[in-house]
């Protein structure tokens, strides 16, 4: 085959008119094959191109051009170099290697994560990349939405877990692909979110979990560019890229944003006794971060490795990654795990001014683009409220574990929940950003689904087979008397009224909503807390929950319809939260108006709220008790309407538990009795918002 010494600039395949350039980086390398493949289940290479050290090598890049090659060419890399883990280095020119560029991956039928691991040839049973052309796609006009935090809700969703279980109503061969997801999106739009969060979808290791299991999660990334291709319908090569574009443009033409969760912390390439899939055999001393002893990891991820975030070429790839799924498949934005990993340096220290984060910040082609961060990571640094950067929004810990402490009646949270009422103000008033800095939740993936917060008190992960070792013990959950599903009525019915009361407090607080999937129809993953490696119906949608709680799904559309469209909403998106908090109008109240109980037995608050515009005023009553409280009632003034409407009661059954504003019942005593674990909320219009200020 006809070669031509190539560039090193693209990274990765790239095509042109007349063939398709190959550029990887490896500093120590001594030797480095371009493999050429038939099929993916090849069992050697059709044909195999050395790199010459000095025709194909600038610098650390090593390069080739191929005349003629085209699209859906599938390809791969061997790689020799010194074995010498005491240097950090771990090179064996007998592993197949993927792309750290790749844009697409060909997995085989019969992949072994265990050949990766094992001396030897393991060409036909690993994965291997596809050469695809990213300009070779009509998007028919389509773009990113960039709709502004103020209007968003997110969905947090596992996108084949959405649409696998064999109810869902989508066609058998589309269950759990990105076509399956095109086919639910009225449901979604009928909720009222308005961004779907994916779990991970970038091409991940299926068989990084215990034996006999499934990685269901996909936090085992083995490429940051490639979409998995198991969420494909179409089985052609090309299929999982196109399939995936498909998918983009179907939820703007709806009007929903799409947000990646990507994992620039860690590969499923884990620790030393791990496989060599991609950068492991490339120059492992370079993406990883090592120990003193570099013969190993430094394990901040809880994963057996870390990715060097910070090293100059890491960085370029994490940009130019992001760069490709903004510029060349349209995504809205992403939600990055475990993001304070990118704090570090090589040494594992936390950077004062990481200049990963500062890359990402300041650059223009991700400016608009919605960047989350879980400021955390588990070799210890918490950084919610602090995370570096001018246009982050954090993922608040804080709002869910004093959330969950206040309604299961647990003392000393009521001054805590008002300062998460209010965006958390103790957090981020401080750095001049919007309400909406603070992304709130009750439940995530990781963790209790809001059913099973409310059904369990400790973790069922058993199916995991880690003898309930994995997951978290610290859930801040409540049983409701009974541990796991029951047909006591009256139990059914707290469960239900604390679910409500959740999704309550959560829509009516400063900052932007998360929910999680299949939360809106009490969704339950039978008490496993840590479902990573679930791929059946304990962790997919059921589709028969709809019906079953159609009062709760009720629930949260009509609190979603508010959300969205309440005329205080519509306000200056520039206003920082203190700003906002300033112009605000807020009382507190105990049982007696202007009276709050902040002391830590206090399990009650009320709160009366004029409306941003000062077109509505509320009046909010939460009890976490155990007995029925008798709240007072704020009078109204000259400036409302002559009485109150009730708009919420959680105690309430199915319609009265939620009304439309409009239509919910006159309230004209002078207290409210709000029953035990309960939240109540009254309105009214304001007549003549000119007369305060």
């Amino acid at each position: 085959m006809r070669t031509e010494p190539g560039q090193s600039f693209p990274l990765g395949a790239t095509v042109y008119a007349n063939g398709v350039n190959f550029s990887v980086f490896s500093k120590h390398a001594s030797s480095v094959e371009l493999l050429l493949f038939d099929s993916a289940d090849s069992a050697k290479a059709s044909a195999v191109m050395p790199l010459h050290p000095i025709r194909n090598r600038t610098y650390h890049y090593w390069h080739i051009f191929i005349p003629d090659l085209k699209p859906g060419q599938i390809y791969a890399y061997r790689v020799g170099g010194p074995f010498d883990p005491q240097r950090g280095h771990r090179f064996d020119s007998d592993k197949v290697l993927l792309d750290p560029y790749g844009r697409c991956v060909a997995v085989p039928k019969n992949y072994d994560r265990e050949a990766a691991k094992k001396p030897g040839d393991n060409t036909p049973v690993a994965m291997k990349n596809v050469v695809i052309d990213p300009s070779c796609y009509d998007w028919e006009g389509d773009q990113p939405l960039k709709r502004p935090f103020s209007r968003t809700v997110l969905y947090e969703m596992h996108l084949s877990g959405f649409t696998k279980h064999p109810n869902s109503g989508v066609a058998p061969q589309k269950r759990g692909t990105y076509a399956g997801l095109i086919e639910k999106i009225p449901y979604l739009k009928d909720l009222g979110i308005t961004a779907v969060q994916l779990m991970p979808v970038f091409q991940f290791d299926e068989q990084d979990c215990p034996p006999g299991l499934i990685n269901y999660w996909g936090y085992t990334p083995v490429s940051f560019f490639a979409p998995h291709c198991s969420y494909s319908s179409a089985k052609d090569l090309l299929g999982p890229v196109n399939e995936f574009r498909d998918m983009v443009k179907a939820l703007h033409r709806a009007g929903l944003e799409i947000i990646l969760d990507v994992v620039y912390n860690h590969t499923a390439e884990g620790d030393h006794n791990g496989p060599t899939i991609s950068l492991r055999g490339f120059e492992n001393s370079a993406y990883y971060i090592l120990g003193g002893d570099r013969a190993y990891y430094a394990n901040y991820t809880g994963c057996g490795n870390t990715l060097n975030a910070n090293h100059p070429v890491v960085r370029r790839m994490i940009l130019d990654s992001l760069h490709y799924w903004v510029r060349d498949m349209h995504v809205d934005g992403f939600r990055f795990d475990l993001a304070s990993i990118l704090t570090r340096d090589e040494s594992g220290r936390v950077l004062e001014n990481p200049p990963v984060l500062w890359d990402i910040d300041s650059d223009p082609v991700l400016a608009g683009t919605k960047l989350i961060a879980e400021a955390w990571d588990v070799g210890g640094a918490y950084q919610v409220g602090s995370f570096v950067g001018d246009s982050w929004n954090e993922l608040n810990g804080r709002f869910r574990d004093d959330v969950r402490g206040f309604m299961r009646g647990d003392r000393g949270y009521v001054g805590r929940l008002a300062a998460r009422f209010l965006g958390s103000p103790d957090l981020y008033e401080r750095e001049k950003r919007e309400p909406e800095q603070s992304v709130n939740f009750i439940t995530c993936h990781d963790g209790f689904t809001l059913n099973d917060l409310v059904s369990y008190e400790a973790k069922h992960n058993e199916a995991n087979r880690e003898n309930n070792r994995d997951g978290s013990d610290y859930n801040l959950s409540w049983n409701c008397g009974v541990e796991g599903p029951t047909d006591d009525p009256q139990i059914e019915r707290l469960r239900n009224r604390q679910v409500k009361n959740f999704f309550t407090a959560l829509m009516l607080a400063y900052g932007t909503p998360m929910i999680l999937m299949g939360d809106e129809v009490r969704r339950s993953q039978g008490g496993n807390n840590n479902a990573y490696c679930q791929d059946n119906e304990i962790s997919w949608f059921d589709w028969s929950k709809l019906e079953r709680h159609a009062d709760v799904h009720r629930f949260v559309k009509q609190l979603l319809r508010f959300r969205l469209h309440r005329e205080h909403d519509d306000r200056d998106p520039r206003l920082s939260l203190s700003e906002v908090l300033r112009r605000a109008r807020i009382e507190w109240h105990g049982l007696k108006l202007n009276q709050p109980d902040w002391s830590d037995q206090s399990q009650i608050l009320a709160m009366t709220v004029w409306s941003r515009t000062r077109r509505l005023v509320f009046h909010s009553m939460m009890n976490a008790s155990a007995n029925q409280q008798e709240f007072e009632v704020p009078p109204l003034s000259h400036e409302t309407e002559r009485c109150w409407r009730r708009w919420i009661d959680t105690s309430l059954d199915f319609p009265q538990d939620i009304c439309e504003l409009t239509k919910g019942p006159l309230y004209t005593a002078a207290t409210y009795v709000v029953q035990p674990h309960a939240m109540a909320v009254l309105f009214a219009r304001v007549l003549d918002a000119g007369k305060w200020s």
